[in-house]
């Protein structure tokens, strides 16, 4: 097993219904450095293949292992000096497969351990909105809430909690507390 890479990387998570794109589109249009969420992405390129969200998520695992390749795939791209904000990041991955009752995929595993990122920003829950990408209803979210935080929780990560604020507070909020 390799040894864990220290990062910059700051990771932006939560659950569903959380602000994180908010956040992280505020950060980029800020200057910093940023990622996009790998699932909605995924979703949005196989919508383009004429696929339905429905169509794409039936296949649990498919859908999981998509997503993870494109997640391992924009990690090794990054730079670990670089200060970069990510809008979710691998162990995010673990509570889904959990959520889902999935087996782990052992390139989730290797690759949740090669990282230490600099901070875990999990953003707390916000009024519920759902939109063509989350399927979850509002006790799915919450589960899937409280599981990214045990999985964060199960690294040496630096974990913050980010309070429900107006959008430019919590921005205000995770560089004070960089």
């Amino acid at each position: 097993m390799e040894k864990e890479i220290k990062t910059n990387w700051n990771v932006i998570t939560g659950g569903p219904c959380t602000g994180k794109t908010t956040v992280i589109n505020m950060l980029n249009e800020r200057g910093y450095k940023t990622t996009i969420e790998h699932a909605r992405h995924y979703i949005d390129t196989q919508k383009i293949n004429g696929r339905t969200v429905e169509e794409i998520r039936e296949n649990k695992k498919q859908f999981q292992l998509g997503v993870l390749d494109m997640q391992i795939e924009q990690e090794a791209e990054l730079n670990v000096k670089d200060i970069v904000f990510l809008d979710r990041a691998l162990p995010d991955a673990m509570a889904y497969y959990q959520f889902l009752g999935l087996e782990y995929d052992d390139r989730l595993v290797n690759q949740c351990n090669k990282y230490c990122y600099s901070k875990v920003f999990i953003l707390d829950r916000l009024p519920l909105i759902n939109d063509y990408a989350r399927l979850e209803d509002e006790q799915e979210q919450i589960r899937i809430h409280e599981l990214i935080i045990k999985v964060y929780e199960s690294y040496p990560c630096p974990i913050i909690h980010v309070p429900v604020l107006n959008p430019q507070e919590r921005i205000e909020f995770i560089l004070k507390n960089l």
